[in-house]
């Protein structure tokens, strides 16, 4: 019996069985909660062992000077990604204020600055931050940060693929009230595993990425949490590219041969089906502070 770790309810359900393909290769579980039908891996690795399961040469996105093809591959797309990012936070809204959740090595801050918003981060990699430093010209905030931010502070909150990896849910949604003015936006990308790719490589498919991915979100239970907590959905749109990248990493884990051949059509297959389904890979929710 685990409960869930954002309604609370007691849960039998185990949705999936899984290994930590990326690094560990440790068992671990996916629960399913009945009630507000959040995932949640379990068993949840201890705080202060949590950031030994991201430290590894392979974890791109707080790389610098990569070398090699995939990462070269990773790091033009990661441009089209970031131009389509900007559009779809700041569509429709005046310069102002924004703050991003887990801002990493400060990619999507430069562009927003480079627009000119006033922008901060909030990072928890000391070695991801002293990348962002110099790209942004400070020093991005720590988690344990939050209570120096002023309420009602900014115009634009984002978490790109961040929220999977929260601890404190409950925590993490009260802050993101309390620092969005009222008409603020919110934007959060989350993997779907709702989606083709997810339904076919089942407990391969990357995007699962037990145990650093703590919580994983349906677009019903992402709508519940936030319906509860403030917030308005505006609507929910979708990252194309990440599904190519996902069925790559998937193709890597079952040790197929030709992985990027592989994974680029399976990437293509799964947005073809989303185009009816609209079920893609990775979606992203809009909403606004009431």
């Amino acid at each position: 019996m685990h409960n869930c770790p954002w309604c609370g309810t007691p849960s039998e359900h185990e949705y999936l069985k899984l290994k930590d393909y990326f690094l560990t290769m440790e068992d671990f579980s996916v629960f399913e909660c009945d009630h507000c039908h959040l995932l949640f891996t379990v068993p949840r690795p201890e705080s202060d062992k949590l950031g030994s399961y991201y430290q590894s040469e392979q974890y791109f996105s707080h790389q610098e000077n990569k070398t090699g093809l995939i990462p070269r591959i990773y790091e033009i797309v990661k441009s089209f990604n970031i131009r389509r990012k900007i559009k779809l936070a700041t569509a429709n809204l005046q310069i102002g204020s924004a703050l991003d959740i887990g801002c990493g090595v400060g990619d999507f801050l430069v562009a927003l600055q480079k627009k000119g918003w006033h922008v901060q981060g909030i990072e928890p990699s000391s070695d991801a931050k002293a990348i962002a430093q110099k790209r942004l010209g400070f020093y991005p905030l720590c988690p344990d940060d939050y209570a120096t931010l002023p309420s009602s502070s900014f115009d634009l909150i984002t978490m790109w693929h961040v929220l999977e990896h929260v601890e404190d849910l409950h925590f993490q949604v009260d802050q993101l009230n309390r620092l969005l003015k009222p008409g603020g936006r919110l934007v959060i990308a989350l993997p779907n595993f709702k989606s083709y790719d997810a339904y076919y490589y089942k407990a391969h498919w990357a995007a699962w990425d037990v145990p650093r991915h703590l919580n994983h979100f349906s677009s019903e239970s992402i709508q519940s949490i936030f319906s509860e907590s403030n917030f308005k959905s505006i609507d929910i749109q979708k990252l194309r590219w990440d599904s190519y990248y996902i069925s790559y990493l998937s193709e890597s884990y079952l040790h197929h041969s030709l992985p990027l051949v592989r994974g680029l059509w399976r990437g293509l297959c799964s947005n073809i089906s989303a185009y009816r389904s609209k079920q893609y890979s990775s979606l992203v929710y809009r909403f606004s502070k009431m």
